[in-house]
């Protein structure tokens, strides 16, 4: 209780500090969260509130870059005369500073929409002011279901870029039953995180419901490093395969340490395996044999729009291979800013009708339409890791 009646009165604090910095000599061209002005020239404040720091720093870096890169690409032609401004906050992989930055970009810096969080608690921990101010929030990586709607309702000015968790349990279930043939599996998942236990769920219904049997389900907590005694009793169960849904750190260690332990069958997750962290963690011959369901692949040599995309990105960031995080950031750009064209507005509110409206939208991570619970219907993809490198195995369409 004292803990909830100190975050209040650092909320207030804050939303005051906003109210009185938002007072000082702004640009009367920028456009902010009262509506963006109808002359030509000035600016669109977008605002990113991403993990730049903190636990999972790999994701909202990734999601940066890439949303830089689209906004870099869109800025060149404009929108209708005006540049996109971007202004990012570091929530620091935690829900209490992803409260703090939205309240600060939506009363300070009068944002016309926030991008973000990477993670889906931290994106949930921005919902409530982005309702309560009217402004639409995108997140590009947010998978879990209740985002977008919560108890039967729709949060309605929340979207997102990303396919959800029950997509991708669905495809991790068939693939595992299709084209591995598995007929036991094990699940070990993060008993703190909604994102895991979502996608476990989803997992095990498919799974069982194709004619598999779970033998084993385990648990750990975000932050564990020695994972060794849940190993050993999923080790004796025997099982064919092992679904792992968690975020990379823990991971990495996870498959470490379970082929030490002598566990040689296939293991798989989810997105939250994308990261160059996991097998710097992990290693990549104990990565052989893994696989994980993602939005996008790089190798994906027959698609050109996927192409084109990761040419540009090697050219800005030296070299360097484009992951999901990065292509999600890079089309959460262009979902914002085909909204903000189709409006003719940089309103929030005509900017939050605009991307409900979204429909068959060519990004780099596929074509997509946004459904009536502002989830976007679009394909996955399955990559399988081969001494330390993904690559592209097949695209699974909804």
């Amino acid at each position: 209780m004292k803990k909830r009646k100190l975050a209040s009165i650092f909320l207030s604090l804050s939303l005051a500090a906003g109210a009185m910095a938002g007072c000082g000599g702004g640009s009367e061209e920028s456009s902010g969260g009262g509506g963006g002005s109808k002359d030509k020239g000035g600016t669109i404040k977008v605002g990113a509130n991403l993990e730049l720091s903190g636990q999972v720093a790999s994701y909202g870096s990734s999601i940066a870059q890439g949303l830089e890169l689209g906004i870099e690409e869109i800025n060149k032609e404009g929108i209708d005369g005006k540049k996109i401004e971007l202004v990012k906050v570091d929530n620091k992989s935690e829900a209490s500073e992803a409260t703090n930055g939205a309240l600060k970009l939506t009363s300070q810096d009068k944002v016309v929409a926030i991008v973000g969080a990477a993670t889906s608690g931290n994106t949930k921990a921005q919902i409530q002011i982005a309702q309560d101010n009217k402004v639409p929030l995108i997140t590009p990586t947010g998978t879990a279901e209740d985002i977008t709607v919560n108890d039967g309702k729709l949060n309605d000015y929340i979207f997102r870029t990303c396919f959800i968790d029950p997509f991708q349990g669905e495809v991790a279930a068939n693939f595992a039953t299709n084209e591995l043939k598995v007929k036991n599996a094990a699940v070990y998942i993060d008993s703190a995180s909604d994102y895991s236990k979502g996608l476990a769920k989803s997992f095990k219904e498919v799974f069982e419901e194709n004619g598999g049997k779970i033998v084993a389900e385990e648990a750990y907590v975000a932050k564990d490093t020695d994972f060794r005694a849940t190993l050993t009793r999923i080790k004796s169960a025997k099982p064919d395969f092992v679904f792992i849904p968690g975020y990379y750190e823990e991971v990495g260690l996870i498959v470490k340490q379970a082929r030490e332990l002598g566990i040689d069958v296939p293991l798989m997750g989810a997105d939250g395996w994308d990261s160059p962290k996991l097998v710097e963690v992990a290693g990549g011959d104990a990565l052989n044999n893994t696989y994980l369901t993602n939005h996008y692949s790089s190798g994906n040599t027959e698609d050109q729009k996927v192409q084109e995309f990761v040419k540009a990105f090697e050219a800005k960031y030296d070299g360097k291979t484009p992951d999901a995080f990065n292509a999600l950031g890079y089309d959460t750009a262009y979902f914002l800013a085909d909204a903000i064209k189709r409006a003719g507005s940089a309103e929030p509110e005509k900017i939050k009708e605009e991307l409900a409206k979204t429909k068959d939208l060519t990004l780099v991570s596929g074509n997509f339409t946004v459904d009536e619970n502002h989830n976007p219907v679009k394909s996955a993809t399955i990559l399988e890791f081969k001494d330390g490198k993904q690559e592209f195995k097949t695209v699974v369409k909804p």
